[in-house]
């Protein structure tokens, strides 16, 4: 059964703001609570190196509540609306520990703040390797 969630925060950043910030980053989550869901998706500034393809880090990433992270492991996005859907490809649901491959954020965050995230979603997701790329649809 696909798991929907209000996304009352929304971000994306594409440039490095240390101490926190290094790749590109794009999310949403329920709350700032760290008990509440979240997606965050990163990508890379650089290409991936050859360290990065020998471990299976050679594409984006997404990382679930308590840093669960998988590299790659987007079928497809898709904005309409308000709802940001996500469908896993069914191989990463143990490492994200998900149920579905399918989340729902309804995005309830303000309208500056999703249109970062959109925009930063949107870079992050042509990170990486050709197989890997997500099909992205009105994001």
């Amino acid at each position: 059964m696909t798991y929907r969630f209000i996304a009352n925060i929304a971000y994306g950043w594409q440039e490095k703001r240390p101490p926190d910030i290094y790749v590109p980053t794009a999310g949403v989550a329920e709350s700032e609570d760290e008990e509440s869901f979240a997606l965050e998706f990163q990508g890379g500034f650089e290409e991936p190196d050859e360290q990065d393809i020998r471990t299976g880090c050679d594409s984006y990433c997404v990382v679930t509540p308590d840093q669960n992270t998988a590299y790659g492991c987007v079928r497809t996005v898709e904005l309409e609306a308000n709802v940001l859907r996500v469908t896993f490809d069914p191989a990463y649901l143990e490492e994200l520990y998900l149920d579905d491959p399918v989340v729902e954020a309804v995005l309830h965050a303000p309208v500056e703040d999703i249109a970062r995230m959109t925009e930063a979603l949107t870079r992050i997701l042509t990170y990486g390797r050709p197989d890997a790329l997500p099909i992205v649809i009105g994001v």
